[in-house]
Order: structure tokens, then C-alpha cells, then sequence
């Protein structure tokens, strides 16, 4: 019955987010998933056919996860655009505590292993990565659109895009560091440097 039962498949992933994090995706071996999960090896592979297609899964369980998350974040609350993105870069920021596993990106985590090992993984972990940046890309333009920033040089979705970049920089100096201070500056920076941009002029094309 424990190989059938959906629940079985849901600790998995659970506990993928957790350990994976925490141990890395090499250094996660499928009976450490299976005892954080509570159950047992038949269950694994009657849910994942090898370690891949969990990895595959809990990309994809992630950006489920964190879609849910950023979905109900306050700040969306906010009438001005501006105001929007950078209340998100707040929010990351307030996200920033508790261990390092707690904070950190799995799909950060699991590309950088993975990225030429299990293409289908880097595949997945890319599809979380972006799928985020273009929630953020409306807001972006919204923003850019209200300040006549039509002739920018750039685009919505490029600076979606580098909010990710410095995000996922941040968890790997935070983790080289063992330290969440240079992750908390980063984001800092990022703030700084959004507030910035849409505060210079904007210099027209010739």
C-alpha cells in the first residue's frame, strides 16, 4: 500500500527540497531520501524511476512551491509598480534567515551540479528560474511604461532576468562565506541599483 499512496510521493519531494539543499544533488543519495521521507525504497522508485526523474519532479514541486509563495506576497499590495518590484526585492531579502538550506535555491543548487551531467535536470531548474523572472517582468514594464522609459536600452524582462542573476549570486556567496551577511548586502545592492535605474534619465537612441 506504502508504494501506491500519493502521500508517499509528496514526502519524497518534500524532503528533496530539504535534503538536496542541504547535502547538494551528488551528495544525496536515494536511501537518505527515503529516511527523511519515511518510506521505502519500493515507494521511491514505484513514484521516480531513477534519482534524475526525482530531481526532474522537485524543480518542478519547487517552482509550485515558491509560485504559491511569491503569488500571496504583500507586496503586490502596492498601486505603483516601482513600488511592487522593489517591495519584492524586500521581501527576498526577509527571506534571507533561519540556516542556510532554508534560504537557499534548489534549483540554484541542483544546475550548478548538473548542468552538463543531467541535461533534463538543468533543463527543469532553467524553466523554474525563468518562470519566476517573468512574473516579475510585467511589474517591470508597468514601472518602465509610467515613467516613459519606452527607449531604456533595456528591457522588462532582461532586468527580471538579472534580479535572479544577483539572487542566485548572493545564495552562492552566502554558502562560500557560510555566512548570510554578503547574500543580505547583495540584495541590498540589487535595491540600490533598481532604485537607480529608474531614477536616472533616460538617455533617448540617436
Amino acid at each position: 500500500m506504502q508504494a501506491r499512496s500519493p502521500q508517499a510521493k509528496e514526502k519524497l519531494l518534500t524532503s528533496a527540497l530539504s535534503v538536496i539543499r542541504t547535502k547538494g544533488y551528488s551528495g544525496t543519495t536515494v536511501d537518505e531520501l527515503c529516511a527523511a521521507a519515511g518510506v521505502t525504497k519500493g515507494a521511491f522508485f514505484h513514484h521516480f524511476k531513477s534519482k534524475e526523474a526525482l530531481g526532474i519532479a522537485a524543480a518542478d514541486y519547487w517552482s509550485e512551491f515558491t509560485g504559491a509563495l511569491f503569488a500571496s506576497a504583500p507586496y503586490h499590495d502596492h498601486a505603483d509598480p516601482l513600488d511592487r518590484v522593489l517591495a519584492y526585492i524586500d521581501f527576498r531579502r526577509l527571506l534571507l534567515s533561519g540556516e542556510l538550506p532554508d534560504y537557499t535555491c534548489l534549483v540554484g543548487t541542483m544546475v550548478q551540479e548538473t548542468y552538463l551531467t543531467a541535461p533534463a535536470i538543468r533543463d527543469a531548474c532553467h524553466a523554474s528560474i525563468e518562470g519566476h523572472a517573468h512574473t516579475l517582468a510585467p511589474d517591470i514594464q508597468a514601472a518602465m511604461d509610467a515613467r516613459g522609459m519606452d527607449d531604456a536600452g533595456w528591457t522588462a524582462e532582461s532586468l527580471a532576468l538579472h534580479t535572479q542573476v544577483v539572487l542566485q549570486g548572493a545564495f552562492i556567496l552566502a554558502k562560500a562565506e557560510d555566512s548570510v551577511s554578503v547574500a543580505i548586502d547583495s540584495v541590498d545592492h540589487l535595491k540600490r541599483y533598481v532604485t537607480l535605474l529608474f531614477n536616472q534619465p533616460v538617455e533617448k537612441a540617436a
